[in-house]
């Protein structure tokens, strides 16, 4: 699908426009990050190898060797999802992103009710990376001990402040520090896939679908949306990019497609070697294949997919604080998340979601009954950023529909406006339809009370819409490229 092209840009159309400075903390984000860092960024944030060792045991208990086919399900809108996403970002870019441009779009009452499915959705993403992260930092450390209690939360917030220090750092460190592990996890990840190649003929197991599991399938293309966002991240970041109209939708372009071609060398690998009745439910089934491949050596399995993990955390809880900030100028949510710190980053919106992050990691941790939860917040975390890419998608059916004819410098040839309508309106359409199976069979798989918390929050988000109605303007985003156009 083309990408369109611009010769001029969008008009503002927001009654309080922001300064376009990158100097004055002041006045807004300031603007490090070149096309290389949001690509970066957005690889890194979908932590491929962090996303199988948290989520592949799950996957392979509901739907087996059909999970691959679930993958392949699911990474069909969020692929269409990417080219609509460098649309919105040319014309409207914002740190608030999706929330943002469905206020400019589909108007303000559906905007607010999609901030909060955001909060919903990047929140409970967090937790089910610090757990993993404790988890696998213990098994390093001590791989023959049981963790206590306290240890357990002693890693926990070893790793909520660890991601700290990028992210309270400012932009160009949370770059440089996601690169490092980056390059670590694709390092290991081309040593294990050449390893697995080779010893493919020693373990490999017999390859057996079986009847098809429906529910199963489309339950784990939903817990799926968890591996295969994140490189929407340079969307958030779009006003701290150099080039804000420009770069932001590239690197989640070139994420989106990298994570599924991970997943399409890792999952067949993984379950082609390793018995399915060891994979499935499995905390870290990464970790059983690597022993596998490489015996008595788990270390080296651990300290890849911690990279990766840490990468995970940090980045998610950019892109939550990066929306707070944007929902704080416009009074959506309390101004402190609007402040910025001398290093021109929201640091009261990073100290408050962290440190809300790891009190909720603290009561799963320390109440036992609360360890059912954990599959629960995930499989919520997958539904509402489904129910968010589905708004997004819908916001670009419609603005590719209407919401277009308002710019006087939108120029698309016809055939790239139907492409990307065309792409929009079949992403909206299989976003909606898994969002339904989900209530269908969500119940059956996951657990009786999944549906009843789900209708709940959104039912919340409704009154939340409501409640904030009369808050705030709308603020516009008015930087400027500062660089060269073949800066890169």
């Amino acid at each position: 699908m083309p990408i369109p092209h611009h010769k001029s840009q969008a008009k503002a159309e927001s009654v309080t426009p922001l300064p376009d400075s990158d100097q004055d903390s002041s006045l807004g984000l300031k603007q490090v990050f070149r096309r290389w860092d949001l690509i970066s960024l957005s690889v890194s944030s979908v932590g491929p190898m962090f996303s199988v060792a948290a989520t592949g045991g799950v996957m392979a208990a509901q739907a087996g060797w059909y999970t691959i086919p679930a993958i392949f399900l699911i990474s069909i809108p969020f692929l269409i999802s990417g080219f609509s996403f460098r649309l919105l970002n040319y014309h409207f870019p914002h740190s608030g992103a999706s929330y943002h441009w469905s206020a400019k779009v589909l108007g303000k009452g559906i905007s607010r009710f999609q901030a909060w499915v955001l909060i919903l959705a990047y929140f409970a993403s967090i937790p089910p990376i610090i757990i993993p992260a404790s988890s696998y930092t213990l098994s390093l450390i001590a791989p023959h001990h049981v963790p206590t209690t306290s240890a357990e939360l002693a890693a926990s917030a070893f790793w909520v402040l660890f991601a700290a220090i990028p992210l309270l750092g400012g932009g160009r460190p949370t770059a440089r520090i996601t690169q490092v592990f980056l390059l670590i996890e694709m390092i290991s990840l081309l040593g294990f896939t050449i390893i697995g190649i080779i010893r493919w003929p020693q373990i490999h197991v017999p390859i057996h679908f079986g009847p098809v599991p429906v529910g199963g399938i489309l339950v784990v293309a939903v817990v799926a949306a968890t591996i295969l966002d994140g490189w929407e991240i340079d969307s958030y970041a779009s006003e701290e990019a150099q080039r804000p109209r420009n770069d932001p939708g590239v690197g989640g372009i070139i994420g989106a497609f990298m994570a599924l071609g991970f997943y399409a060398i890792l999952y067949p690998l993984m379950m082609g070697e390793t018995p399915l009745n060891l994979l499935a439910n499995a905390t870290n089934p990464l970790a059983i294949w690597s022993d596998r491949l490489i015996p008595q050596a788990p270390w080296i399995m651990l300290i890849p997919v911690l990279a990766s993990t840490a990468g995970g955390l940090w980045l998610t809880s950019f892109i939550l604080t990066r929306a707070l900030y944007a929902m704080g100028r416009e009074g959506i949510v309390p101004s402190p998340f609007a402040k910025l710190s001398n290093r021109q980053v929201p640091h009261v919106a990073i100290i408050i979601i962290l440190g809300m992050a790891f009190t909720v990691t603290g009561l799963q941790t320390i109440f036992s009954s609360l360890s059912s939860f954990f599959s629960l917040v995930l499989s919520g975390a997958g539904f509402f950023l489904v129910v968010e890419f589905f708004l997004d998608s819908l916001t670009a059916s419609v603005f590719l529909t209407t919401g277009h004819r308002k710019l006087a410098d939108f120029q698309m040839s016809p055939h790239a406006h139907s492409a990307l309508l065309v792409g929009s309106i079949i992403s909206a359409t299989m976003f909606g339809g898994l969002i339904v199976a989900f209530f269908i069979y969500g119940p059956k798989i996951i657990g009786s009370s999944i549906d009843k918390i789900l209708l709940v929050l959104l039912a919340l988000g409704v009154v939340f819409s409501w409640l904030k109605r009369r808050n705030g303007d709308q603020v516009e985003f008015a930087g400027k490229d500062i660089t060269t156009p073949n800066d890169l």
